[in-house]
């Protein structure tokens, strides 16, 4: 018999399949059933990490919409009536829509301007420090504020501005006419600047320390070679070498310009400063837990919470654009 060809024939390729993908997948997995094993202890410390997210970021989502309703405790989330934007509306046209959105915007600005910087300053002032015991000291006097509880902070600041206090006594010794500051509207917003700097400018500095500690100290020895003193070294090599870290801090610190303390505002805060002093997470709390008026409240701190995520965008993507450091 004559010899005949040999055809030989090719499977068809299955629908929706890209080239290798099997073989991808197949080691994707086995490279992660390797880490699961041989790191397994990390992903067991990273359980109640997750958990934490899951149960008190992710599952309360589901509350998102009582905004949008006319919440009832006794019917649920999910009988109560349906009235759309009715609680943003009245929010955006009732008499405490200017007052409290300004009020948070006027303070988280002097926040970022005073607040911001002060950590900055004082890790790279702290870098300078040649006596090593005297870096030790400014760094623990300058951490221990933050681990004092705000409810501690906010008395000693209240006993500290009364008229018989400390102010008011330095005050009355220098023939001025002592009286109770956070009864005063004009004076709340510098009381709470001071004293937030005060709190978290020691905190702040370690992130920035820790940065610092990472640039190539052979940067140093070269400059002093060259004869640059302190203050370019600082400014051409210690400055840059953590920019990008003030870069991702300043985009996180504006993700939060809407979200003043409302911890401290509530423990300072009296009728009286309510023109300068309320802000929306107080007024929040006003609405929802003491008046109970939990739809009302749900739309004002989702709108809150909307402007938030808008000003992390947008400020990643501007940040990206002009010098290619970003969050994402």
């Amino acid at each position: 018999m004559p010899n005949q060809p040999v055809k030989f024939e090719t499977p068809a390729p299955a629908l929706c399949s890209v080239p290798g993908s099997d073989g991808r997948f197949r080691n994707y997995t086995r490279k992660l059933r390797h880490d699961l094993v041989k790191f397994r202890f990390i992903y067991i410390m990273l359980i109640p990490v997750l958990a934490y997210y899951i149960l008190f970021s992710y599952i309360p989502i589901y509350g998102v919409q009582v905004a949008f309703k006319n919440f009832a405790p006794g019917l649920g989330v999910k009988d109560s009536p349906w009235v759309g934007f009715a609680h943003f509306e009245t929010f955006f046209k009732g008499p405490y829509f200017t007052r409290t959105v300004g009020n948070t915007l006027i303070i988280s600005l002097y926040s970022i301007l005073f607040g911001f910087p002060a950590p900055i300053l004082l890790a790279l002032l702290l870098n300078e420090a040649g006596c090593s015991a005297f870096k030790r000291t400014i760094q623990t006097v300058s951490y221990l504020p933050h681990f004092i509880s705000t409810v501690v902070i906010c008395g000693i600041i209240r006993e500290f501005t009364a008229s018989n206090g400390l102010i008011g006594s330095l005050i009355t010794f220098f023939g001025g006419t002592a009286k109770s500051l956070l009864i005063d509207p004009s004076m709340f917003r510098p009381i709470y600047i001071i004293s937030d700097v005060w709190q978290g400018i020691g905190w702040g500095s370690i992130i920035y320390l820790a940065s610092i500690s990472g640039i190539d100290p052979t940067l140093y020895d070269a400059a002093v070679v060259d004869g640059a003193g302190r203050f370019r070294r600082m400014a051409h090599i210690t400055i840059p070498g953590i920019l990008p870290t003030i870069i991702i801090l300043f985009i996180l610190r504006l993700g939060g310009l809407m979200s003043v303390g409302w911890e401290k505002i509530i423990l300072l805060y009296n009728e009286n400063t309510y023109s300068t002093a309320d802000v929306i997470s107080s007024f929040v709390y006003r609405k929802g837990l003491l008046e109970q008026n939990y739809s009302y409240s749900a739309a004002v701190g989702l709108f809150n919470s909307v402007i938030n995520f808008a000003l992390v965008m947008t400020a990643n993507a501007v940040s990206r654009k002009m010098s290619d450091i970003s969050l994402w």
